[in-house]
């Protein structure tokens, strides 16, 4: 059988493989696929499928046709938009989309819609990060170097990122690095660290002031490196000047001398790195807790040496790609801001339209104001009854609305409740570009047809603009018609794809962004010469620590923190479909320290609830003695009574608006029945 080279529909490492028909092989060598990877093509197979549009008569979802499903959602989002103006319809998208979804439904909500309500999953995962990033760097590309790089590493400090079980491909490169790996949790990552850093839930930022101290107190900091490449250590360090090690370890759990050992790793080596991924930035002081990590690889003068560096592991498939052309509430194509008056000239020319919506909502006061403001909702690749914080809250949000409209190949629990559920194409049924953790542009290819009444997201997106009275040409579903208005209007931005097309790609070449023109190799490994910001330097941080927005007391005397498994990926409305995965994890379960669950009055596979200040979940215990007495992880992949976030605290970050999935006060008890 004929095959296909594409790649993976989960995370940002994006593996490559080839299907013939729906079965999949790895094509990269020595990384493979891990077991969702080898197990994707189930997906293209699963009876769960949706074939034909649905709309809600009588309390039920019913088929109908294309015509009459696009037509009930624009004649209802005509009315709305009359009846309440163009900001109470909103738009939520997703980081699995591919580059031309993405772009297009910027496009879409701002132009067709003209609304400013749109933001995207995406919020839920790496915007600390990114501003963070921003701040230090003048840019935010996950990884500013080629992830092979890290085959030469000697020391790599990975902070709240559990890689082998996140993305365990990845792990092949550091094989030869020593690992210091700080999570509340010995992870699997954990496991295979020279140095394990188990802080209390929330004070990551802490920690790395105590490292930091340790650097500059024991001589380690590159001072010809700060003075050349930096600015802001001064302003710094009267913060960190005060975290002494010992001080840090009153707050944080974790011994002096460890903190010591980790300075002296890191300083010590030749080729070091530090890496961050969600267990340090989902915090209400994310951003924050991110520039805290930055300061250390700064203080060393990691960034921008290669061999060495500062990045950050994206998490969706597209998560990179995703935040770099329009679905965020406060951008724009090529990551331009949307309040920036010469950015949002150039869009609104390539667009041909005089004036833009300003910014929006963030993802979650976005979904707080459904029912309220907003009256209606389209999703695109997202499933927020599962994956927000205080998900029963934004459930009910969701109930409120005049119109929900979900865009989905498998009835999600978001679609589930939805009016119009609208059936699309997924990973392997079409072309489109990825841009992966690393910033290089992939081309996952079509393998295979979709079931003849699907459409894909674009066709979607172009139906309804038409039937709102815009120009059917303005709206494109051709995916290489929207990657070359993709590149004309990202030119001259941050995330410069001008250079990139389609032609490139399926020569093979391999192009990390900014790619400015046709000739242009890509830019494999950014900061070699000088930062993004208009001086050339990286900026330090002055950042203190302020610990999680809710603590313990006796009510609530636990902290629980969530995160994945190998088997499932994110919400699990893919992954639960597929048998072999669930066989290995097939209900939510949490992790309790033995000594905690007895004190409870619980065993080894009991039913507990896990209760917050928002809500509760059931789960089956887990006994781990390796885990924090204090701590209880839940995984979040699973729907109903059995969601994680039913218990998450949603305040948010001040800068980033990222809420605090990682740390909430919980208490624990035996499930009645």
């Amino acid at each position: 059988m004929p095959h296909v080279d594409t790649h993976c529909p989960y995370c940002a490492l994006q593996c490559g493989m080839r299907l013939a028909g729906t079965e999949v092989t790895p094509r990269e060598s020595p990384g493979g696929l891990c077991q969702k990877g080898w197990t994707s093509g189930e997906l293209l197979r699963s009876g769960d499928r949706l074939t034909t549009p649905l709309v809600r008569s009588g309390g039920e979802l019913r088929p109908a046709s294309w015509d009459s499903a696009l037509d009930l959602v624009a004649a209802k989002l005509a009315a709305l938009r009359g009846s309440h103006g163009a900001d109470s319809v909103a738009v939520f998208g997703g980081g699995g989309l591919t580059n031309e979804k993405a772009y297009l439904l910027g496009k879409f909500a701002r132009v067709a819609l003209g609304t400013s309500q749109i933001d995207y999953n995406g919020r839920f995962c790496m915007s600390s990060a990114a501003a963070a990033g921003i701040r230090a760097f003048g840019v935010d590309r996950g990884l500013p170097f080629p992830v092979a790089d890290l085959a030469e590493a000697n020391v790599v400090l990975l902070a709240g990122a559990n890689p082998a079980e996140t993305m365990p491909p990845f792990m092949q490169h550091l094989r030869e690095a020593d690992l210091i790996v700080v999570d509340p949790r010995r992870t699997p990552t954990a496991e295979q660290a020279r140095l394990h850093l188990a802080p209390a839930p929330g004070t990551d930022l802490g920690l790395s002031l105590g490292i930091l101290h340790a650097v500059v107190a024991e001589g380690y900091l590159d001072k010809s490196y700060v003075d050349l490449r930096t600015s802001g250590f001064d302003e710094m360090w009267r913060i960190a000047a005060a975290w002494w090690p010992e001080r840090a370890e009153r707050v944080t759990g974790v011994a002096a001398s460890d903190q010591r050992r980790a300075a002296e790793m890191l300083a010590g080596s030749t080729n070091s790195y530090v890496l961050t991924a969600r267990g340090t930035e989902q915090h209400a002081t994310g951003t924050a807790t991110v520039g805290g990590w930055i300061n250390l690889a700064l203080a060393l003068g990691l960034p921008g040496r290669r061999g060495s560096g500062f990045g950050c592991l994206t998490g969706q498939g597209n998560g990179q790609g995703g935040r770099e052309h329009g679905q965020k509430a406060d951008q724009l194509p090529g990551y331009r801001k949307i309040d920036d008056p010469a950015a949002r000239a150039h869009i609104a020319r390539i667009w041909g339209v005089d004036s833009l919506p300003g910014p929006g909502r963030s993802a979650t006061e976005l979904l707080d104001a459904l029912g309220e403001d907003l009256k209606a909702l389209l999703v695109f690749g997202s499933n927020p009854v599962v994956s927000a914080p205080r998900s029963a809250h934004v459930q009910d949000r969701l109930h409120k609305l005049d119109l929900l409209v979900v865009a989905d190949f498998v009835l999600s629990e978001t679609a589930a409740i939805a009016d119009v559920v609208l059936p699309v194409t997924q990973w392997a049924e079409e072309d489109g570009t990825l841009t992966n953790l690393e910033g290089r542009i992939l081309l996952r290819r079509k393998a295979v047809d979709p079931p003849s009444e699907v459409r894909t997201d674009l066709g979607v997106m172009q139906g309804l603009a038409v039937l709102l009275g815009q120009p059917f040409e303005r709206f494109p579903s051709d995916v290489v018609a929207v990657f070359e208005e993709l590149r004309a209007a990202s030119k001259g931005g941050i995330a410069d794809y001008s250079g990139i097309s389609y032609e490139r790609l399926r020569a093979g070449e391999v192009l990390h962004w900014p790619v400015p023109s046709d000739d242009h190799p890509g830019t494999p490994r950014m900061f070699l010469d000088r930062f993004a910001h208009p001086d050339g330097r990286a900026r330090f941080a002055a950042v203190d620590h302020s610990g999680p927005a809710e603590s313990p007391d006796a009510e609530f005397p636990l902290q629980a923190t969530t995160g994945r498994v190998l088997q499932h990926y994110q919400s699990g409305a893919q992954t639960r479909r597929i048998a072999e995965l669930t066989a290995v994890v097939p209900e939510v379960f949490v992790e309790v320290h033995p000594d905690t669950a007895a004190r409870s009055g619980l065993s080894e596979g009991d039913r507990a609830v896990v209760r917050s200040r928002r809500g509760e979940t059931v789960a089956k215990v887990r006994c781990v003695p390796s885990l924090r007495p204090d701590l209880v992880f839940l995984p979040f992949h699973f729907p109903g009574e059995a969601r994680a976030n039913l218990v998450t605290n949603p305040a948010l970050d001040p800068v980033s608006r990222m809420p605090e999935f990682k740390v909430c006060a919980v208490s624990l008890a035996r499930a009645e029945g």
